[in-house]
């Protein structure tokens, strides 16, 4: 399932604003469209932010305003690590004299392996016929393949295995249902949408063998930013004894990020949570909201860091730079 073409040096996008309902694709002329297209989740998920990020680069900069693009772009998401990853690395492309298309559709390509070795990684910690729990979207339209969250159950699929998968919905913008049980029924896979507080019965009724998320930034001591929400599906996890496992490309450790304490998390309008995806709005509109986008899931919940290196167990400050080395 595509959610990005470039085709004859033209971008487009599948808005995922508007699924499950609508599959419109939308050319993106100028910084502007890019830095809206981030901005409002038309195009999400860190790996696929990155792609994105990496064509609006090479296709929007002038010259030597490529320094302040890459700042307007960062701004979009800050939390998103991929985000100001492969805008630097377009930036690195035009200081060194290579083309920046090229390095964009390299960055594509990258990624299309690093979703491929995740998934198999991932695989090989599931049985066939494993109760799955997943909370967002970490499929294939937040990446370029595949996915990263949920990769191994769309890999799986493919080589004949059987999971019975249960979906957040993911509040307040919906993710789970609009994105990960569209993604999963298209590809094929058993899946039942619940509401996010229904996680606890679930496990409780023994139907999870393991959880499966994605992030957008890993800190150096194996601290996680996820989708808001996560961090209290991990603490369930916890307290039944059931495998948390966070998948994400190993350009998501921000090494400069000492702890989860040093993640900026992005706040996002109240309305989000009052009026959208309602017909008519659920609270007053002088109702005060706090809408963040991430919460931090600390490291001694998770079981292990998935990447396309390998598979990293604690002491996620020891092995997580070790692996780089191996």
């Amino acid at each position: 399932m595509e959610n990005l073409k470039f085709i004859a040096n033209k971008l487009y996008i599948l808005d995922q604003t508007l699924l499950p309902n609508e599959e419109k694709w939308v050319e993106i002329q100028n910084k502007e469209q890019a830095y809206t297209a981030i901005k409002t989740l038309m195009v999400r998920g860190a790996p696929a932010i990155g792609i994105f990020a990496g064509y609006s680069m090479a296709l929007f900069s002038k010259n030597k305003d490529i320094y302040e693009l890459k700042k307007y772009l960062d701004s979009s998401r800050p939390t998103a690590v991929n985000l100001s990853w492969a805008t630097k690395r377009i930036v690195n492309a035009f200081e060194n004299g290579k083309s920046l298309i090229e390095e964009a559709v390299e960055i594509h390509n990258e990624d299309i392996k690093m979703c491929r070795k995740i998934s198999e990684y991932g695989l090989s910690l599931l049985k066939d016929g494993d109760g799955i729990l997943t909370h967002c979207n970490a499929g294939e339209l937040a990446t370029s393949k595949y996915g990263t969250g949920l990769g191994p159950l769309i890999l799986g699929k493919e080589k004949g295995y059987n999971f019975h998968v249960f979906s957040d919905e993911t509040r307040p913008l919906l993710q789970g249902a609009r994105l990960t049980s569209y993604e999963l029924e298209k590809a094929g896979i058993d899946v039942t949408l619940i509401c996010d507080n229904m996680a606890s019965l679930v496990m409780k009724k023994g139907m999870i063998n393991a959880v499966l998320v994605g992030c957008d930034r890993v800190a150096a001591n194996g601290d996680t930013a996820n989708k808001i929400g996560t961090s209290g599906v991990a603490v369930l996890a916890k307290y039944y004894n059931i495998p948390f496992y966070v998948l994400g490309p190993y350009s998501t450790i921000d090494f400069s990020c000492k702890t989860g304490d040093d993640i900026e998390i992005e706040e996002r309008s109240g309305e989000e949570i009052k009026q959208m995806y309602f017909e008519k709005p659920t609270a007053l509109k002088n109702t005060k909201c706090f809408n963040p986008a991430f919460d931090v899931t600390d490291n001694s919940l998770i079981t292990a860091i998935i990447t396309d290196k390998g598979i990293i167990y604690p002491p996620f400050d020891v092995n997580l730079k070790k692996i780089l080395n191996d």
